[in-house]
């Protein structure tokens, strides 16, 4: 079966940086979309960042734009997000998820599988 397991969260303070991994299995990853959303505490799961089947092509939020960096290893089935400049704001559990293709790159409807999710605390 499809399974999605974030690791890389952490406490840490504003400014300071973190690597959110997303390790998949019983899915043939590289013709998968892979995102990232996160949820905060009293809010809705929100879009983070996309990348395509394709590394090139790459989609943010704009509350993350030049801080957050997404990636992916097709070899090691494998998704990556690199969180620079990390603000109080962006405490959240974060998910990866993965998409065959649907409703568009930003929406939630559009992915089929999801991760149990990774804490993510900012201090100020």
């Amino acid at each position: 079966q499809v399974q999605l397991v974030e690791s890389g969260g952490g406490l840490v303070q504003a400014g300071d940086s973190l690597r959110l991994s997303c390790a998949t299995s019983g899915m043939t990853f590289k013709n998968y979309l892979m995102g990232w959303f996160r949820q905060a505490p009293g809010k809705e799961r929100e879009f983070v960042a996309a990348i395509s089947w394709t590394p090139s092509n790459t989609y943010y939020a704009d509350s993350v734009k030049g801080r957050f960096t997404i990636s992916r290893d097709n070899a090691k089935n494998t998704v990556y997000l690199q969180m620079n400049i990390l603000k109080p704001e962006d405490t959240a559990v974060y998910y990866c998820a993965a998409s065959a293709g649907g409703q568009g790159v930003y929406s939630r409807r559009s992915y089929d599988y999801w991760g149990q999710g990774t804490q993510v605390t900012v201090s100020s």
